[in-house]
């Protein structure tokens, strides 16, 4: 099965205000920001918007929606109890983000009659617990499981037989198979190929020519083959957060704020993961779009939100004097894990582990929200990033701090 939640982050923005409901409401950030759409209602996608649209062309497109900046913890707790509603129904459950999953139900839809009964009890757990719909695809492979699944949309069920993959694949276009984007499709069109159908047709060797054993592979899918299992998560290789500007800046007391906002989020990320990281590193994109790197390897592994940002700080300013270009994202980030318990070093033993207070924080965000409590280099940013108006890329960074655990970075 392919379990999607439908029109996520709007879905559970109309949940907690109903009001919403039946307009076009679009997530992502004000009108007058240059963040991204991260969820279109279904009534804003009748007017061409879509995920990853700039704000501004979506604002061009329907002048009168509703634009939200979002709800973390809201996402967050609604996708906490998606994921444990499915692993009451299969241990075997591969997240692909916030809002969908894969399902290996082999053995388990006896358990509810039919694979069809098991997934529209799944359905009805999603609706009751949480409030918001699913669309679910079901077959013999993952690649139609998905594609079904959107044939479902909104809040529907499609079951594919087995031996009717490439029936149902054919006449759909090539667009439609997870995989195929801009690019590819653009391709495969100058080929002639326009339908599933034509693309199962192709010889192999003219697609192996075309676009080497990826091209092969295409054509599997396009005929419903597809022999790859559902898989546990991946353990995460980095913990990152970055952000974009409204405005191009050298404020280096802003940077500063922001840069110490990231930080913590990572902070919290490996804290709950149980982790420490010996190597932090910062990313910095400027008004002419060059981006410069840099990282530290420390002297032992820390999980300290003070260390993080304090060495981070150093690697920014000597990352910003090679250029006298404003900043346009910045970013940070640690890997290089190690176990969370490591022998603290003698300024420490004098004056104290950090710890127990960035422990203590956690609490109390985790129980009231981010920006609840904060530091006072933070302080001037809390209206922003309560609301997460500054923000690009707002869907990216939502889920990356969701399945941070789970997916390999």
């Amino acid at each position: 099965m392919h379990v999607d939640l439908d029109a996520f982050f709007v879905s559970v923005e109309q949940k907690f205000d109903p009001s919403l409901k039946g307009k076009p409401v679009i997530v992502g950030g004000r009108p007058d920001g240059r963040g991204v759409v991260a969820a279109a209602s279904y009534e804003a996608r009748e007017f061409g918007i879509h995920s990853g649209m700039p704000i501004s062309r979506a604002v061009r497109l329907c002048p009168k929606a509703v634009f939200l900046a979002g709800h973390f913890n809201w996402y967050l707790d609604a996708s906490e109890r998606f994921m444990a509603i499915l692993g009451d129904f299969s241990p075997f459950v591969e997240p692909m983000g916030l809002d969908e999953a894969y399902v290996d139900a082999t053995g388990f839809e006896s358990l509810h009659g039919t694979a069809r009964a098991m997934a529209e009890k799944i359905r009805a757990r999603i609706s009751r617990d949480i409030g918001i719909t699913a669309s679910i695809g079901i077959a013999s492979s993952k690649v139609v499981a998905k594609v079904s699944s959107k044939a479902a949309k909104p809040n529907g069920c499609v079951e594919i037989a087995p031996g009717k993959e490439a029936e149902f694949l054919a006449p759909l276009p090539i667009g439609k198979l997870n995989g195929v984007g801009e690019k590819t499709e653009k391709a495969l069109t100058g080929l002639g190929i326009h339908t599933l159908g034509e693309l199962a047709a192709m010889p192999d060797d003219s697609l192996k020519e075309r676009f080497g054993t990826y091209g092969l592979m295409l054509k599997r899918h396009a005929r419903g083959i597809d022999d790859s299992q559902v898989l546990p998560p991946a353990e995460a290789k980095s913990i990152s957060n970055e952000m974009t500007f409204d405005r191009d800046t050298r404020d280096s007391s802003l940077l500063g704020s922001h840069l110490r906002y990231l930080a913590e989020k990572v902070g919290v990320r490996l804290r709950r993961q149980a982790k420490t990281a010996g190597v932090v590193a910062i990313k910095l994109r400027f008004a002419d779009f060059t981006t410069l790197s840099r990282q530290k390897k420390l002297s032992q592994p820390t999980d300290a939100d003070d260390v993080i940002f304090e060495e981070g700080l150093i690697l920014m300013r000597g990352a910003m004097s090679t250029s006298p270009q404003s900043v346009r994202l910045i970013g940070i980030g640690v890997t290089d894990f190690a176990a969370e318990t490591y022998q603290p070093g003698l300024p420490q033993l004098f004056t104290g582990h950090p710890a127990a207070l960035d422990r203590a924080i956690d609490r109390i965000r985790q129980r009231y929200g981010f920006a609840a409590i904060q530091t006072g280099r933070t302080l001037a940013l809390e209206h922003d990033h309560q609301h997460d108006h500054n923000v690009h890329g707002f869907n990216r960074e939502l889920k990356e701090q969701l399945l941070s655990d789970a997916k390999t970075d």
